[in-house]
């Protein structure tokens, strides 16, 4: 009987779970988009919602939580206070989307996307920062080649 069982064990143990669900958390944080199993996602979603949660409260206790469940010390920890935490400080729950996406074609296994909610957003920024960089670039390719010209 499966009383008051609530996670999926994904064919691991727990020690190994854990790490996975952390190394996980660490790329979703570093990418804000990853590619994976469906259960996995689904999993994984269950793991950083809650550490977005503790991010939310900006405080040292937090830092070091978060710090402990992501084995990590510097780099996704402050991406996670700084940038994504501001990004949801509005937001009651729900921040993270699991997309399906097909099927694997190997081995036929269900597939998903996982992403933060507001990735979409973030994607059309650094689409319109790249076109007015490439549109600066240009301007600045053309005024060199008229300064080229009146030489």
């Amino acid at each position: 009987m499966r009383h008051r069982v609530d996670r999926r064990k994904l064919r691991r143990h727990g020690a190994h779970l854990r790490s996975m669900l952390a190394s996980m958390a660490i790329a979703l944080i570093e990418k804000e988009s990853l590619r994976t199993t469906l259960p996995r996602a689904k999993e994984l979603r269950r793991y950083v919602e809650p550490l977005v949660t503790l991010a939310r409260k900006q405080t040292l206790d937090a830092k070091r939580r978060l710090s402990a469940q992501l084995h990590q010390k510097r780099a996704p920890v402050h991406k996670m206070l700084d940038d994504i935490a501001k990004r949801f400080m509005d937001r009651p729950g729900g921040y993270v989307r699991v997309v399906k996406a097909g099927m694997r074609s190997g081995d036929n296994a269900a597939m998903a996307i996982v992403q933060f909610v507001d990735y979409q957003d973030i994607l059309a920024k650094k689409e319109a920062e790249a076109a007015s960089e490439d549109g600066k670039k240009i301007k600045a390719r053309d005024k060199s080649s008229e300064e080229d010209l009146a030489k």
